[in-house]
């Protein structure tokens, strides 16, 4: 059942306005996490066994149907780690942008359901990071930091303690170690805010940018690279908003044609191409 109202509530409520395939349930701190009928909670994931092999199992037969045949298993893993860190991200994130509160939710705190049809998560509060003028800083659970780069620094403290653990859970079973899986955490946290920014309006998505370009400056370890956001021209010398991923997908491997926006592997005449296609349709 939803609990009473927390300091994260609205930054939730106002996500899942922009994003409705996307909600947060804050549990009481009685209530079970649900590890049935599709959810898997995050434990169980960092876990690595059975329930990570149930949970690839959705990877593997939404490839089969789209394809025709089945991914690399490397290749499902990947997308099952991005299916389940680019909304995990927003946890932390959400909160940080909408309202400058930092929550952190260690993996035995989240369960995760995408079975139904939105992505769902239920979470259980617990500690928060807020700035000293912030309403909330009189919570019990309210830890106050000085100032921006203070908050900042929970931000990228919260996501590294929350996806270390799952990212060793999913290592095994991709060819990507270390580094490279940063890399990937890396672009989830910028891609899904962004993502959600501009749902919020241009003016909302140029803010994310400068914030996220804050965030990650390129300098800030385990995270690999920047928020690396640029500008190209398009017809008729209008600028189009891209960024330069540190990781790949993998998604070429089932087509090579179709590869995103922001892949390593995409130059900018392509970009180009899609970006404008997209703002056409």
């Amino acid at each position: 059942m939803p609990a009473t109202p927390t300091a994260l509530t609205d930054a939730y409520s106002r996500l899942t306005e922009a994003l409705p395939v996307l909600t947060v349930t804050e549990l009481d701190p009685t209530d079970r996490l649900p590890d049935s009928h599709g959810w898997i909670t995050t434990a169980a994931l960092a876990e690595g066994g059975a329930g990570l092999d149930a949970f690839l199992s959705w990877d593997d037969a939404q490839v089969r149907r789209d394809h025709g045949r089945p991914a690399r298993p490397d290749v499902t893993a990947g997308f099952g780690l991005h299916r389940y860190a680019w909304p995990a991200c927003l946890l932390i994130t959400a909160p940080w942008f909408l309202r400058r509160r930092v929550p952190r939710y260690p993996v035995a705190h989240v369960s995760y359901d995408r079975t139904a049809g939105p992505m769902a998560f239920a979470v259980h509060p617990g500690p928060f990071a807020c700035l000293p003028g912030d309403p909330a800083a009189q919570h019990p659970d309210a830890r106050v930091v000085p100032d921006e780069e203070a908050l900042r620094a929970e931000v990228r403290v919260a996501v590294a303690e929350h996806l270390e653990p799952v990212l060793a859970g999913f290592g095994p079973r991709m060819r990507r170690r270390g580094r490279a899986l940063w890399g990937m955490v890396t672009d989830e946290i910028v891609e899904s805010l962004w993502f959600v920014a501009e749902l919020l309006g241009e003016q909302e998505q140029r803010r994310a940018e400068r914030e996220l370009e804050l965030l990650l400056p390129g300098a800030t370890k385990p995270y690999v690279g920047s928020a690396a956001f640029r500008r190209l021209t398009g017809p008729a010398g209008r600028p189009l908003p891209t960024r330069d991923r540190a990781s790949c997908c993998m998604y070429y491997t089932l087509d090579p044609e179709d590869t995103c926006v922001t892949c390593p592997r995409t130059c900018d005449a392509d970009r180009v191409a899609k970006l404008t296609a997209s703002a056409v349709s």
